[in-house]
């Protein structure tokens, strides 16, 4: 009994000191863990006090040795939120989104003063938003939506003056909006609150907050009284929703309120004016203008005049708006993005996204860290050989290979050794999930060897990440000339060169029959062929301007793509002036509006005398230039010997001689000045399979 005794006091004290070994984060960790009733085993199998590092424990993140991020989110667990996590003091960023926890947000979470990002959405939680919560004076994102949170909202909330993303919709918020959130919240870029039982009046300060961006939603609420006038004051980008609500009177004509549609009034039975088909009845006064019984002369004479004034103005202000606004919208999204700081190499690729942030330069008011925008994510593997997920990814070291128009590309060297290439696209925060999500899963389906394989995608709100093969020597570009500033430089026997020249043949020709959308690509050029290890062709970039501005007018998007703003995956080469570039293009593509794809077999083309001859698209003779194809043509013309012709490299390769010739016609067909001679890409490829490689 006395050894029982004994064996027991010892197994209590060992089990103390393991316990005791974990740092007062660790353990409040597992008071957070304790409070859990379900979750799968296998993802918190490391939450145990044997493991006495919990910054190695599964969603958490650390810097310094303290704890930073708990990011659990969709893993199915149940139980309450521990007032633990409270006691986390670096804690900046917790994700709990989409999960099963019920009960009351615990005020003495909000001890933890550090928190800028607290995402809950997606589970039960009910009762009020503690008043607490304006003590944290670094929050920038709060997403509660999706809950069952009630009672009123915490006027407190207008001291949160960082706030960048306040999301509360699908709740059972009641009472009136509290006074001072548009004078408190300057920095507020996302504000939805619909699907509430919100009500009362829409305060007039809500027109003061000049930096949102999005959709101001308030849509599916009580709210009632008049529009006010002020909202009109909200910055031109921003779509307003005021959708099913109690709302009465004329709609205010003023600012962005005059280029609102309808549906941001429907369901709101006594509204009046335009955009919608109810008119005001004469006696309805507008609370923003002035009644005839106002006319200080008192003659209705002169107050119909004055009316009729009134409208003329209104309609020559829409006319003038709505040139503007286009301008605009034009503006914004064209606007060129320069990065003028250092490049990063090796680091974590999440310290890319979450720390670097000056790499990222898309627009001066950058919406927010990616580490915010994350919080709220997609991650979408294509096909069953994808083993990591994005926290994974994003734990990975990175190599930062290029920066374009279209987004940053990094090589990303996963735990498992395997690498991958990441795009991260740039601007487009606009676009729907669903329409984005249908045009990079068509190109997902894409399966050829001589085509980048789209192997997974993340989405969320004001970010797109893109991750392809990892192909590992380079493009074509630089295999022709070599790199800018290198002197070592091998150069490619024609044996080399013609299996090229078949795999792109192949991928384009794929491209424009069997792909799901027969796509033109839009921007071949060598930079955009990537060699693999045997230097095989991998077609890459086709696509991109569809994804990063899948919500503009497809025409538009066409165009955008034939512009050579495509980042490399390899080192800078001779293709980064937008004047060098424009020579691949087709001289159809500034007229024709619709996309074809004998602009790729012109493309094409030009690629192909570039590889036979060594030189670049555009030749420099005297004070004046000249296209690669114009002087090929006119050294044909003049019976120039074909060695003036050919890359001087290719002079131990003479015995090829004849297929060099055939290859060089079928590049001049390419280049034919009229589309409807140049031949398919079927045909072309057809033809250079009877060459002997």
């Amino acid at each position: 009994m006395i050894l029982h005794l004994l064996v027991l006091v010892f197994l209590i004290s060992l089990h103390t000191d393991v316990v005791g070994s974990l740092n007062d984060e660790g353990l409040a960790l597992l008071s957070f863990q304790q409070q859990i009733e379900d979750y799968p085993i296998s993802y918190l199998s490391n939450w145990n006090s044997s493991n006495t590092n919990a910054c190695s424990w599964n969603g958490v993140t650390c810097r310094q040795g303290k704890i930073v991020a708990l990011n659990i989110a969709r893993k199915n667990l149940s139980g309450i939120l521990s007032p633990s996590l409270g006691n986390l003091s670096s804690l900046g960023r917790v994700n709990l989104r989409d999960n099963k926890f019920r009960g009351s947000v615990p005020v003495e979470l909000f001890n933890a003063k550090q928190l800028q990002s607290l995402v809950l959405s997606g589970n039960k939680l009910s009762g009020p938003v503690p008043p607490e919560i304006g003590g944290l004076m670094y929050l920038q994102t709060l997403d509660l939506s999706q809950n069952s949170i009630n009672g009123s909202l915490p006027s407190s909330l207008a001291q949160c003056k960082r706030l960048k993303r306040l999301v509360l919709g699908q709740n059972s918020f009641t009472g009136s909006l509290p006074e001072g959130l548009g004078i408190g919240l300057i920095k507020l870029q996302q504000l939805n609150l619909s699907f509430n039982s919100l009500s009362g009046s829409i305060p007039n300060d809500i027109g003061n907050l000049s930096s949102l961006q999005g959709t101001l939603d308030l849509s599916h609420n009580f709210f009632n009284g008049s529009i006010p006038a002020n909202l009109g004051n909200l910055p031109m980008r921003v779509n307003i929703d005021l959708s099913y609500n109690n709302l009465s009177g004329p709609i205010p004509q003023n600012g962005v309120l005059g280029y609102v549609g309808p549906t941001a009034f429907i369901g709101n039975r006594l509204l009046c004016g335009f955009p919608l088909k109810i008119s005001c009845h004469p006696f309805t006064t507008d609370p923003n203008s002035q009644s005839l019984d106002d006319n200080p002369s008192g003659k209705r004479g002169e107050g119909s005049h004055s009316s009729l004034s009134t409208l003329i103005k209104t309609i020559a202000g829409i006319i003038v708006g709505i040139c503007l606004i286009g301008g605009l919208f034009s503006y914004w999204y064209k606007k060129p993005s320069v990065c003028t700081e250092g490049e990063y190499f090796g680091s974590k690729f999440e310290d890319k996204l979450f720390i670097k942030k000056e790499m990222f330069c898309f627009r001066n008011n950058d919406l927010e860290t990616l580490s915010e925008n994350m919080e709220q994510y997609h991650f979408v593997p294509l096909d069953s050989q994808v083993d990591f997920d994005l926290e994974q990814l994003l734990k990975a070291s990175a190599f930062l290979l290029g920066k374009s128009g279209t987004g940053i590309v990094y090589k990303v060297v996963l735990d498992s050794r395997s690498i991958v290439s990441v795009r991260r696209l740039g601007d487009g925060g606009s676009q729907r999930f669903k329409e984005f999500q249908a045009e990079v899963e068509a190109i997902g389906k894409i399966r050829h060897p001589n085509i980048v394989r789209l192997r997974a995608y993340c989405w969320t709100v004001e970010e797109k990440l893109l991750i392809y093969d990892y192909i590992s020597n380079g493009d074509l570009a630089t295999a022709i000339h070599g790199n800018t500033g290198t002197a070592s430089f091998r150069p490619l026997s024609w044996h080399a060169r013609l299996r090229i020249i078949k795999g792109i043949a192949n991928g384009l020709a794929f491209l424009h029959e069997f792909s799901p959308k027969r796509y033109v690509h839009g921007d071949m050029k060598p930079s955009n062929i990537l060699l693999g290890e045997n230097m095989e062709p991998y077609i890459c970039d086709f696509g991109l301007s569809r994804l990063a501005n899948i919500a503009e007018d497809s025409m538009r998007i066409q165009l955008e793509g034939m512009t050579p703003e495509k980042a490399q995956q390899g080192s800078p080469s001779p293709y980064e002036l937008t004047e060098t570039n424009s020579y691949y293009q087709a001289p159809e593509v500034l007229k024709s509006a619709k996309p074809s794809q004998k602009w790729d077999v012109h493309s094409y083309g030009v690629i192909l005398l570039e590889m036979i001859s060594g030189k670049l698209p555009v030749i420099q003779t005297g004070s004046s230039k000249m296209e690669l194809a114009q002087w090929i043509q006119l050294s044909i013309e003049i019976k120039k010997p074909l060695s003036d012709v050919l890359d001087p490299f290719l002079a131990r390769d003479l015995d090829k001689k004849e297929d060099m010739v055939a290859v060089l016609q079928i590049a001049l067909a390419c280049v034919h000045k009229c589309p409807d001679k140049r031949p398919s890409m079927r045909d072309v490829s057809d033809s250079l399979d009877k060459l002997v490689s």
